[in-house]
């Protein structure tokens, strides 16, 4: 049993946990589109092709994707992963220069249908991604409808915490388990994407932990004293907060900017005062890890404490079904919002 709880965090909306339901229960009830943050030219030896896939792993279709085309997986790009138990639409590049394009339509199958297909100059690389459009039907919901109204509001009002979602810690957590083992032995494991994954999800570990603290603080969406503020839109557009004024509680308000925690790695601190002294607490049985993140290269980063989830609007189909969408810029997860709205079940996991 992992000793890693994420049912610990911190919720904002303590209404939630008034509230339940399940999720996932049909494919169609979780319908995910990314959006790039830029179109295709059109022209070019990398064939993109916009997939509507369901039940497929990406990994998987990238690999058929390469079969088909008689190109090396290599030659097959992707911006992102995307849900499994889901309907998910995404883009994938094939570098075709020096072989025939394949006829497409003998790829298609009933989970699998090409959307668009265009060309364009180079693949198509990870992380690629303006964010993903979510359609989400959750069923079986219990609680008072006041309550769920509640929670609705309140994130159409406030955003969320910007946790990392539970997938990113592996089954049950497992992959904070192995890092806890790394660290602790000094025996790495030895494949390069084990160590990727394991590293990713103990930065993303001790992020959690500090905003769980600012959540139960009540600063995680206000400024302190020594915070780096994220300017919205932005991966690294970072500035200090020397003093606390109208104008930054006002860009604050609007989703202008957003408060940071530490993405551990290497690097000089960043953040000063009260927000340093705080952070500074939340890691301090935590060093182990720290200095295994550091000895392993990662460079020290910031990362925004709150996720404005936009064009968020709901619909009641029945007494026990309610449908959501929302868009999330990328990095965020739809299980951040659905946190602050209910205690949620995966119907995949059931068994």
């Amino acid at each position: 049993m992992t000793k890693f709880d994420f049912s610990l965090l911190a919720r904002v909306n303590e209404t939630a946990t008034q509230c339940s339901a399940e999720i996932r229960n049909k494919a169609e009830y979780f319908q995910v589109e990314e959006v790039l943050p830029f179109d295709a030219d059109g022209e070019g030896g990398h064939v993109w092709l916009k997939i509507q896939k369901k039940g497929i792993n990406t990994d998987w279709l990238a690999n058929e994707l390469a079969k088909f085309s008689g190109v090396k997986p290599v030659a097959v790009g992707y911006a992102g992963l995307k849900d499994r138990h889901a309907i998910t639409c995404q883009w994938f590049s094939i570098n075709l220069e020096g072989f025939d394009e394949p006829d497409w339509s003998e790829f298609e199958t009933d989970d699998i249908h090409i959307i668009e297909k265009t060309r364009h100059g180079k693949k198509l690389k990870r992380g690629v991604l303006a964010g993903n459009q979510f359609k989400l039907r959750l069923t079986n919901i219990q609680g008072k409808k006041e309550c769920w109204e509640t929670s609705l509001r309140q994130i159409q009002k406030l955003g969320v915490p910007n946790y990392f979602g539970e997938q990113r810690f592996g089954h049950q957590m497992g992959n904070l388990d192995k890092v806890d083992y790394w660290f602790s032995t000094a025996k790495p494991p030895r494949k390069r994407t084990q160590k990727s994954l394991y590293l990713s999800a103990a930065r993303s570990w001790l992020f959690n932990l500090v905003l769980t603290e600012r959540v139960h603080r009540n600063n995680w969406n206000q400024p302190l004293m020594g915070d780096m503020m994220l300017l919205s839109g932005t991966k690294a557009s970072l500035f200090a907060v020397d003093k606390l004024d109208e104008e930054l509680t006002t860009r604050l308000a609007t989703m202008d900017i957003h408060p940071t925690a530490v993405m551990w790695g290497r690097g000089n601190i960043q953040v000063k005062s009260d927000t340093l002294l705080l952070e500074q607490q939340v890691l301090s049985d935590w060093n182990m890890w720290k200095q295994g993140l550091e000895k392993a290269g990662l460079n020290q980063e910031r990362r925004a404490l709150r996720v404005f989830p936009s064009d968020f609007s709901w619909q009641f189909l029945d007494n026990d079904q309610l449908e959501i969408t929302f868009f999330l810029p990328a990095g965020s997860y739809a299980t951040a919002v659905l946190r602050e709205l209910a205690v949620c079940t995966n119907a995949q996991q059931r068994n």
